[in-house]
């Protein structure tokens, strides 16, 4: 790890992201494989006057957020708490307590594939308030709409709806976004989760598992994936969602339009890779916290560079670029 790098990063979470004061008390958790990050992030957390504790988390990978299921109140004694894991807490039902009851919730999935600390990146350093100042922008032409349909050059035909559901964002700023945040740069919408039908061509990244290496269709229908193409790349994907041993993985519960232009959809980072700018994602699996119905056993992402996006038939999003 570049400590010089990681410092920086732990400095925008800890200072920017939760803006913590003194006697403000933060539970970081973590796992084995992040337990150096994490101690740096209490470190920088411990300087502003914050009371900061460490939970190492027996359980690793994909079905972390099992233990935060099952224990929805492990989150009751604090005020702010960081998911410092390799795998995302923010949608488990102690998360949605915590949000529910005016605590602060960051999401910070630390997972890479290419060996560096995330705190390294530099998508970290996005502008907060132009993020911010732009995923406002599109979540007033997503407002009223009930209906989203993307398309691209690849092939990507596909219907999301959105009745009764809200669009909101992520930008790490806690208090700009009722409470709870993640280093995901994006606009969301907990999509109904029965509806979603169309055909995706994934050519962008399969959240934790990296790039993909070549295009390849998947099918939805009724909100949920009925057929991934027999490809090496298809099969790679049907094997890490049958690893979730959840039925319920194969539904749609997220659409996303990445915000941040620091970032890059190369498979290196999974926050990175949904954040992009020019970039849109299809969450996979749990939505609770989002403020959706859908219970999982996790949640993971599915990027697409380049789309047309069109919300009520109204185009927001020209080949990745926004033109409200």
């Amino acid at each position: 790890m570049n400590k010089e790098k990681a410092l920086r990063g732990a400095k925008i979470v800890i200072e920017n992201w939760m803006c913590l004061k003194e006697n403000d008390r933060l539970l970081i958790v973590t796992d084995s494989g992040h337990k150096e990050e994490a101690e740096l992030l209490k470190k920088v957390a411990e300087q502003s006057g914050s009371k900061a504790e460490l939970l190492l988390t027996q359980t690793k990978g994909k079905l972390v957020g099992v233990y935060f299921d099952a224990n929805p109140d492990a989150f009751a004694d604090y005020d702010y708490i960081i998911g410092a894991t390799d795998y995302s807490l923010v949608t488990t039902l102690a998360a949605k307590n915590a949000i529910r009851e005016g605590k602060k919730f960051l999401s910070l999935p630390l997972h890479t594939n290419d060996g560096r600390s995330m705190l390294e990146y530099d998508f970290m350093q996005c502008d907060t308030d132009r993020s911010r100042k732009l995923a406002q922008t599109v979540i007033q032409r997503l407002h009223n709409a009930q209906v989203i349909h993307v398309t691209t050059k690849l092939g990507t035909d596909i219907y999301f709806y959105k009745k009764e559901r809200h669009a909101k964002f992520f930008n790490g700023k806690v208090h700009d976004c009722d409470g709870y945040s993640s280093a995901s740069i994006e606009v969301y919408v907990p999509i109904q989760e029965d509806k979603t039908h169309g055909t995706v061509v994934l050519d962008g990244s399969y959240g934790y598992i990296g790039k993909v290496q070549t295009p390849f269709n998947i099918i939805f229908s009724h909100g949920r994936i009925t057929e991934i193409e027999n490809s090496k790349d298809g099969n790679i994907l049907k094997d890490f969602i049958e690893d979730y041993k959840d039925d319920k993985m194969y539904t749609a519960g997220e659409f996303g339009i990445g915000l941040n232009p620091l970032s890059r959809c190369n498979g290196n980072c999974y926050i990175e890779d949904e954040s992009a700018l020019g970039t849109f994602h299809i969450g996979l699996g749990r939505n609770l916290a989002l403020g959706g119905r859908w219970e999982a056993n996790g949640h993971f992402d599915l990027t697409v560079h380049s789309p047309d996006i069109y919300a009520d038939g109204f185009k927001l999003v020209h080949s990745g670029k926004i033109i409200i």
